[in-house]
């Protein structure tokens, strides 16, 4: 299918299907709980992006936001939807977000979230130069765990040795509930985040 195709269906159909190179995935429409979560992070995330706006330190102009296409071609044919994201803010308010201008692509992993699906979106953020990626695990109706990668090239390989990969992430942080009564990270930009804030 392309995007064009994909346009002319009924929006409420639309909106359940990713392209993967031009193949129709179906992504179902999630639960409230898994909603209420990423509106959570996003909110916690848009709060840390503007103070680093407000501040200057990174440079930089950020915008976060939901369930929005992240396209890997100009055709449009190739797009997945992360459950949030953060991307440079573009030139028009209306321009669709490209994979080069995401700074963080992120995920609420649920029960139907298959090991193959997890792995596969994970490579295609990595293949497209995202340089982090967020998973999110909820237990038992809460977040519980928050994993953070980040984009790896493989440029200190023996001769002789090539990658499937070229870029891949590995993670960086693991921020357990239980354990941390805070998130923090420098990059992309300051990011404090109280476990409360996630909670209430």
């Amino acid at each position: 299918m392309t995007w064009e195709e994909l346009e002319l269906l009924p929006q409420e159909v639309a909106r359940q299907i990713e392209l993967h190179n031009g193949r129709v995935v179906w992504a179902r429409m999630p639960k409230p709980r898994h909603q209420r979560f990423s509106r959570r992070v996003g909110n916690v995330l848009e709060r840390n992006a503007q103070a680093a706006m407000r501040t200057g330190e990174p440079s930089g102009c950020w915008q976060v936001d939901m369930e929005c296409n992240v396209f890997f071609n100009h055709s449009k044919n190739d797009f997945r939807t992360p459950d949030f994201v953060v991307y440079r803010c573009l030139d028009e308010i209306d321009d669709d977000i490209a994979a080069h201008d995401v700074v963080i692509a992120g995920e609420i992993l649920s029960p139907s979230n298959g090991e193959e699906d997890i792995e596969g979106k994970k490579a295609k953020y990595a293949e497209a130069g995202i340089p982090w990626y967020w998973q999110v695990t909820l237990v038992a109706g809460d977040i519980a765990v928050l994993r953070v990668y980040a984009l790896e090239e493989s440029t200190n390989l023996p001769n002789g040795i090539v990658p499937l990969r070229q870029r891949n992430f590995i993670q960086t942080h693991e921020f357990v509930a239980l354990d941390d009564h805070k998130i923090h990270l420098d990059l992309p930009f300051p990011i404090d985040i109280d476990w409360a804030e996630l909670r209430f």
